[in-house]
């Protein structure tokens, strides 16, 4: 048997332990980027994916620290696969963040290493991740003024970083002249560039220990039982066509219009198929979706919910197709602005698909979660005299409650999965020019049910240096994009974002998609909201109910109002 083929009947414990340690090397990849970026969005936040593909470009294994990504990942790879097809060599490391070359959005970098092995590539070891600057007019990669994708951003094509293990110097060069934080950049590219070499030494460690044919073989055997898995979840749903339909709030250029998504979704026997084709003709603004945020946006709200125990990986997704029309807001046509795609387009993506699945199985899937609502800031650090770039994660939203469960509190929007982390305020501080002066759950943030949503958060921040470039971004701040609720559960609250300016006076409404700037002295608040309630609030356990009074999470007047509490002795 030659070295091109593979072992037809991997001993089934062996092929566990390999399928372990490619999920292992993933997230061993994933903690590299962790301990040496010099970004808080990599180093507090992780916002990035790693994964593992074999020499036929299939996704065997990753790690999704920030969920969205995951389905992106491949469409990466196959650009850079298809455009140095005959030009690939050890020690080549490839760069791509151009949406309309098979990434998904701008900020989102991916970064690829082949791992050679008997003269020929066995695996790509793989990272995609967050930058806090990629040039063009935005901050932290948010444009909401932008109406080209050159506004946006520097285009990065498929292209190499490293050839044959020597830096491209003119690339590098490039890139550098056109961020304003090239040092942050730089380093943040070499953290990822060190994480897929690590990648590569375990999975050459891999190849030795077990070879090429075994290895092969037990990827096929993996691949094929994810499949399994996959279509067993799917076993158990109604056949039938479902719609649904869910709202951006604005496109930062007609902030007036909302910008529909529309979802019909087939299920089949052990299949589903996504079709977005009668979602709106394309924004003017940032939040279009490319196919590839799509396809993983779907995907991702399918994991989350019916598919949660299967593992992701190509074979996992035999059993989904997806359909997007060229020129509509979920695929977008080039040179259509799209760096918010991840966000807006994701979160409405996710609540339509469950609106859809509701239909066919209402116990399986979440009332809404809160949307993202926080700003990215960027300016000079007074105590650093460096300039920073950063996103607010701290202002994070609650779950949807599902049958049976409470939503999670400040938990995150669902295009995160629940994997966003907030940063400790402490080295927020240290970071950024801000001072914490509040951060906390907000009372009645939870829409009200027989299970409640999870809380969202007051965030509350005063700012001490000038000149602070800030975009809100999200959504929720509109009637029509506060979350759902399910099964007679009631929505949560509009979210929002005020600054209360130096001088006094009346704190100042920033709607999302917007820029501002902010001074030294002002204060922001922000108030992200929680997670839609499942069942009819009536019905919710009354201990329960006098547990979230006795914590603040209800007020009385939530609790008399919407749950129809009464405190004993006042009845009659």
């Amino acid at each position: 048997m030659n070295a091109t083929s593979g072992v037809s009947d991997v001993d089934p414990i062996k092929v566990s332990v390999i399928g372990s340690r490619l999920e292992a090397i993933s997230r061993e990849i994933g903690q590299t980027m962790l301990r040496t970026s010099r970004s808080p969005i990599f180093s507090e936040a992780r916002d990035f994916v790693t994964g593992i593909f074999d020499h036929r470009l299939r996704l065997l294994a990753q790690t999704a620290y920030i969920p969205v990504l995951m389905g992106a990942l491949p469409f990466a790879l196959e650009s850079i696969a298809k455009e140095y097809a005959d030009d690939i060599h050890e020690g080549d490391v490839f760069i791509l963040n151009d949406p309309y070359h098979g990434n998904n959005h701008p900020p989102d970098i991916t970064i690829a290493k082949p791992v050679f092995a008997d003269g020929e590539i066995q695996f790509w070891s793989v990272s995609k991740g967050h930058h806090a600057d990629v040039g063009g007019g935005g901050v932290v990669g948010y444009n909401p003024a932008a109406r080209t994708v050159w506004e946006e951003c520097v285009r990065i094509p498929p292209a190499k970083l490293l050839d044959k293990g020597k830096r491209n110097k003119s690339l590098w060069d490039f890139i550098l002249l056109n961020v304003r934080m090239p040092w942050l950049v730089e380093a943040d590219l070499e953290c990822q560039i060190g994480a897929c070499t690590i990648g590569e030494r375990s999975l050459r460690a891999l190849i030795r220990k077990y070879g090429l044919p075994v290895l092969r073989g037990a990827a096929d055997q993996i691949l094929d039982a994810s499949e399994r898995q996959a279509r067993a979840a799917l076993r158990d749903l109604p056949n039938g066509v479902y719609r649904a339909e869910s709202f951006i709030d604005h496109d930062g250029i007609d902030k007036a219009k909302r910008i529909g998504v529309r979802l019909t979704l087939t299920i089949s026997d052990e299949a589903i198929h996504f079709d977005w084709s009668e979602s709106d003709p394309q924004a003017s603004g940032y939040v279009n979706s490319t196919l590839a945020n799509t396809v993983s946006a779907s995907f991702q709200a399918l994991f989350l919910t019916i598919c949660a125990d299967v593992k992701y990986n190509e074979g996992a997704l035999r059993a989904l197709s997806v359909t997007a029309k060229e020129g509509t807001v979920l695929h977008a046509r080039e040179p259509a602005p799209v760096s918010c795609c991840t966000v807006s387009a994701s979160q409405a993506i996710v609540e339509a698909i469950w609106l859809a699945l509701a239909q066919a199985a209402p116990e399986r899937v979440y009332a809404g979660w809160g949307r993202w609502l926080a700003p990215a800031t960027m300016g000079l650090n007074p105590r650093t005299q460096r300039l920073f770039g950063d996103i607010h994660f701290m202002g994070k939203s609650g779950a949807g409650a599902t049958h049976g469960l409470d939503g999670w509190d400040h938990v995150g929007p669902s295009f995160c999965g629940g994997s966003l982390r907030a940063p400790d305020p402490e080295l927020h501080e240290l970071i950024d020019p801000y001072t914490v002066l509040q951060y906390e759950y907000w009372q009645d943030s939870a829409g009200p049910g027989r299970w409640r949503g999870g809380l969202g958060t007051i965030y509350r921040w005063r700012v001490e240096a000038d000149g602070i470039m800030a975009v809100n971004f999200g959504g929720g701040v509109n009637d029509e994009t506060r979350p759902y609720g399910l099964a007679g559960g009631q929505r949560s609250p509009i979210s929002e974002l005020r600054v209360r300016r130096r001088g006094g006076g009346e704190a100042e409404r920033i709607d999302t998609e917007s820029f501002f700037t902010l001074n030294q002295g002002d204060e922001v608040e922000l108030r992200v909201t929680g997670g839609g309630g499942f069942g009819d609030p009536l019905a919710r356990d009354r201990a329960s109910l006098a547990d979230d009074l006795a914590d603040g999470v209800v007020s009385l007047a939530q609790a008399r109002a919407a749950y129809g509490w009464e405190p004993e002795g006042t009845a009659g």
